[in-house]
């Protein structure tokens, strides 16, 4: 029998566990009340409502993170704040990232008010500087001081449809100081017209003497101003040119026969970049009249994306002193870039088939050999080393993680996860990087793999050069759903999570804005196909983001795909994210089989060719862990031919004879 004096103490404590248990339950109803104000806040000041911002923030007095509370507060009446409260939030939480977000904002409000002095102090303490606007604000500064700055301009310069305000002042400011000569602001019409900004285009052509009317309709609806003929004036000319381009697109066959109609018009140059307006748009639908045209376009100043199309269609078309011409012709921003060293180097390289590389292609290819990208491993291969797994450093310990687990950055972007504020927890997190050696990037990473956020772990092992872990930057989790799965369909799991880690980073929640969903990134209407092809009855589009739900639908859906691309693991990387429609049309463009790197670098979605390069590169690393062997790329992705191509011609175009 139980004493009573013990009975009375079970019932104290059991007591004070309820009550305990009661008071959590509270705080954290009050938590969730509070963040749910936070979020109410935030949008309140997106939609710009000033008395919801004013109500929800007077809730929210002792909020677990009072800096973006007062940050929110200020920036929705930042245009008529007074300084001295700016000045007192970037002094109250100096060094943190969001007293950096509210100073690029502040920059903004100051370029636009032109108040070059509070800008230029205001400018060297703005740690990240990757807003496009401050940085053209910036550079205005220094040209009314005199400064010259066209060359930096024009590096910046690249994108028409993010300029904004800041952009297009530098512009002008750059045209009537004289530092911009009117082929400058002439080249800026003719991107703005490539990159769909009608706005910005407007503009530029004011500038010039030309009307804006015009060019908007050459921008909007091209087939009129085509109509129109390409007047008499060198405004007239430009616009006519934009027309040709932006008419291509809905007609190459219209555009062609307007430029050669208006050709006796045009001066040569002129005439050339029609062509290349047109040899453009012909290239995004890998149309084998691009190579004539491009060969018509000699002579004409190029723009980024024309420079790269350019020698696409010659590796393409196998021509490889044009292709080592064009990356010769290209900017140097270009030329360094991955993809054109690589390039360039096979260009050399075929100079002298089944020789040694030169030692100028040697050079080339080992300047990226270290890049752990496509190029990069496609490199090291011609310089005769395989992927390997490095092994690990000396594990970490408990008290290396606690370090990171304590630090005020890492516990506010754990909050901001926690609420699906991936923006700001992201920019929490990698804010608090900047700050550590090595090995703590893998103690962030590990921290990262403790809560779940193997996003974060995979971008912050990433960063390492020295000291890595291969674990972190490829992890495999879901293995007891995975290997069953892939094991079934007689699928290369290695392909699978190399497409995963391209596709969520294993965020279980992840969402595009296109609507597709989960690990695998299934779209919805894909998910009810192919449920329904496997005889999945029990289907509920809620299960979409359930792990294992996903995983079978994602690896059945790969392997249906793969299986009509006649198992290219390239064809169907890339029809799994532009659609197998799409797919069957480039590859119908090929007449025989062509190496793999060159028809994933003429993919003509950015976002897929990007996307593909990842895959397979990840692919091969996965490969590399799985196997415990040296993997090549090479061979993964190997050939694509049309169909009915044997195994053999597939080898002997993969590697070209080499």
């Amino acid at each position: 029998m139980i004493s009573p004096s013990k009975w009375i103490a079970g019932i104290a404590i059991a007591c004070a566990f309820a009550s305990a248990t009661s008071q959590a339950h509270a705080d954290d109803i009050d938590t969730r009340k509070e963040d749910d104000a936070f979020l109410l806040l935030r949008e309140a000041v997106r939609k710009e409502e000033p008395a919801k911002v004013d109500f929800y923030g007077a809730r929210l007095n002792n909020y677990s993170i009072p800096s973006y509370v007062d940050y929110y507060r200020l920036k929705s009446r930042l245009r008529d704040a007074p300084t001295y409260d700016i000045r007192e939030f970037l002094k109250r939480y100096e060094g943190s990232a969001i007293a950096d977000r509210l100073r690029n904002d502040w920059l903004l409000e100051l370029g636009r008010k032109k108040d070059w002095p509070n800008f230029d102090d205001q400018l060297p303490l703005f740690v990240l500087n990757d807003d496009t606007q401050v940085k053209c604000y910036a550079l205005q500064s220094k040209a009314l001081k005199g400064l010259k700055v066209a060359d930096d301009a024009r590096a910046l310069l690249t994108q028409p449809n993010g300029y904004g305000e800041a952009c297009a002042g530098l512009i002008a400011t750059l045209y009537q100081a004289g530092q911009f000569s009117a082929d400058d602001v002439w080249a800026q019409v003719r991107l703005s017209g490539e990159f769909n900004a009608t706005g910005q285009a407007r503009r530029a052509i004011l500038l010039l003497g030309g009307v804006d009317k015009k060019i908007s309709q050459a921008v909007d609806v091209p087939l009129l101003a085509l109509a129109k003929g390409a007047g008499a004036t060198k405004a007239d000319h430009e616009t006519f040119l934009v027309a040709v381009g932006r008419s291509a697109k809905t007609s190459m066959k219209l555009a062609v026969l307007a430029l050669n109609k208006a050709a006796p018009k045009l001066t040569a140059q002129e005439q050339a970049i029609g062509w290349a307006n047109i040899a453009l748009q012909a290239s995004y639908t890998l149309a084998p009249e691009a190579a004539e045209y491009w060969h018509k376009s000699n002579g004409a100043p190029l723009s980024l994306d024309q420079h790269q199309w350019k020698t696409r269609f010659a590796l393409r078309s196998g021509d490889w002193k044009q292709v080592k011409k064009n990356i010769n012709a290209m900017p140097e921003a270009l030329r360094s870039d991955p993809t054109w060293v690589y390039w360039k180097a096979r260009a050399l390289m075929a100079e002298h088939p089944g020789a040694q590389p030169s030692a100028e292609a040697t050079q080339l290819l080992r300047s990226i050999a270290d890049q752990q990208n496509f190029y990069g491993l496609l490199a090291q291969e011609e310089l005769g080393k395989l992927v390997t797994i490095p092994p690990p450093g000396a594990p970490l310990t408990d008290s290396e993680v606690a370090a990171i687990a304590a630090r005020p950055g890492f516990q506010r972007a754990l909050k901001f996860f926690g609420m699906r504020l991936r923006f700001e927890g992201t920019r929490e997190w990698n804010w608090e990087l900047r700050s550590l050696n090595e090995r703590e990037h893998l103690a962030a990473a590990e921290f990262a793999r403790q809560n779940h956020i193997l996003d974060r772990m995979v971008n912050t092992s990433d960063r390492t050069r020295v000291q890595v872990d291969y674990t972190q930057r490829f992890p495999a989790p879901h293995d007891d759903i995975m290997h069953p799965a892939t094991q079934t369909l007689g699928l290369d799991k290695a392909w699978v999570y190399g497409l995963i880690r391209q596709e969520s980073r294993f965020i279980m929640d992840a969402q595009s804005h296109a609507g597709a969903s989960g690990l695998m990134q299934v779209m919805p209407s894909t998910a009810r196909w192919v449920a329904k092809k496997i005889g999945l009855t029990d289907y509920v589009s809620d299960a979409i983001t359930d792990v294992r739900t996903n995983i079978l639908l994602g690896t059945n859906y790969m392997n249906m795909v793969l299986g009509n691309m006649d198992g290219s693991q390239v064809l169907a990387s890339a029809a799994y994210n532009a659609g197998p429609g799409r797919l069957r049309s480039w590859r119908a463009t090929l007449d025989k089989p062509m190496e793999s790197a060159v028809f994933i670098e003429s993919i003509p979605f950015v976002e897929t060719r990007t996307y593909v390069k990842n895959v397979m590169s990840n692919a091969t690393y996965y490969a590399a862990l799985f196997e415990g062997k040296p993997q090549s790329l090479k061979a993964r992705i190997g050939a694509v031919a049309p169909k009915g191509y044997t195994e053999q011609q597939l080898q002997e175009a993969a590697f070209g004879g080499r």
